[in-house]
């Protein structure tokens, strides 16, 4: 089972919050030949609070991530994932959140966070922050105004012009090396313009993958986003738009639901015949993820 995808050396997920969780999770029994690339650009909920407060990365994908690679019967991991409830000072905030944050200070640098907790529980696979610096998404609306900060972008009404970050910011050695090395690249599922997007803004990532080798398959998510810019969206402008960002013609594959409508990547591999996981309604399933990206590296290699 799964014969080509245990075939390979190295796969990188890139992505952030509960898709990426879903992606590693559903992979993780390649080890350490899987890597996630985490968003780290979050401005709401506990994150951007502890952003605001604190200052450094948002910690709400990775943590996000690590949680869902924990052994979920282990108790720590129910500390780790706790949310603070009430009215107080720590209302809404994630304990997990406040963790990584008080690792970081204490830190030289925030994949030395990571790598504590992924020891901690024994996690194999990797998990590299987009960026060790902190930054935030900026979006151009289609009247030439400045939409600053994710959360403000999640609720435009009409795709955005064009997206950066604020201020330009380098890639980790580490995330870079293991997208060199990749044999397979995932992209999603998530939110489009706040999980996916934002990764592919940092310059060296994006010339990394326009010039892999890699097969890059694009994930579409199971159900329209609530951005009603995201969910307004083809298939098609989605692959467009990644396109733009990364400078070329990249993504060899896609992964969608039945009633897609794949109208202008019919040049494109597409693996259609997925569903979701029937226990947990858009969350992909696990043994049909791995049947798919095993159909798609036999189609592409042999």
């Amino acid at each position: 089972m799964n014969m080509y995808l245990k075939s390979l050396n190295r796969v990188v997920a890139l992505g952030g919050g509960h898709g990426l969780g879903r992606v590693m999770v559903s992979l993780s029994h390649l080890g350490s030949r899987l890597t996630g690339i985490v968003v780290t650009s979050d401005n709401g909920g506990s994150s951007g609070r502890i952003r605001q407060s604190e200052g450094g990365i948002a910690w709400g994908d990775l943590r996000n991530c690590l949680n869902q690679l924990i052994n979920k019967s282990n108790v720590i991991s129910n500390i780790f994932n706790y949310r603070f409830k009430g009215i107080g000072d720590l209302s809404g905030h994630n304990l997990g959140n406040l963790i990584l944050k008080a690792l970081d200070n204490l830190s030289i640098r925030p994949l030395e966070v990571i790598n504590i907790i992924r020891n901690l529980f024994k996690i194999e696979s990797f998990l590299i922050p987009m960026t060790e610096k902190a930054v935030d998404l900026v979006a151009i609306d289609k009247n030439d105004i400045l939409i600053y900060g994710e959360t403000a972008i999640d609720i435009l009404k009409l795709p955005p012009k064009y997206l950066k970050l604020y201020p330009d910011v380098s890639s980790t050695i580490e995330g870079l090396k293991f997208i060199n090395k990749a044999d397979l690249i995932l992209i999603g599922p998530g939110s489009f313009y706040t999980s996916l997007i934002p990764i592919l803004l940092v310059k060296e990532i994006a010339l990394s993958l326009s010039n892999t080798k890699a097969i890059v398959v694009f994930i579409d998510n199971l159900s329209n986003e609530i951005s009603l810019a995201a969910s307004s969206l083809t298939v098609f402008e989605k692959i467009l738009i990644m396109e733009k960002y990364i400078g070329g013609k990249m993504i060899d594959a896609l992964i969608v639901t039945p009633d897609t409508n794949i109208k202008g990547v019919e040049n494109r591999l597409i693996i259609r015949d997925f569903l979701g996981d029937v226990n947990m309604p858009y969350h992909h399933d696990i043994i049909l993820l791995n049947k798919a990206l095993d159909k798609i590296i036999k189609l592409k290699n042999y």
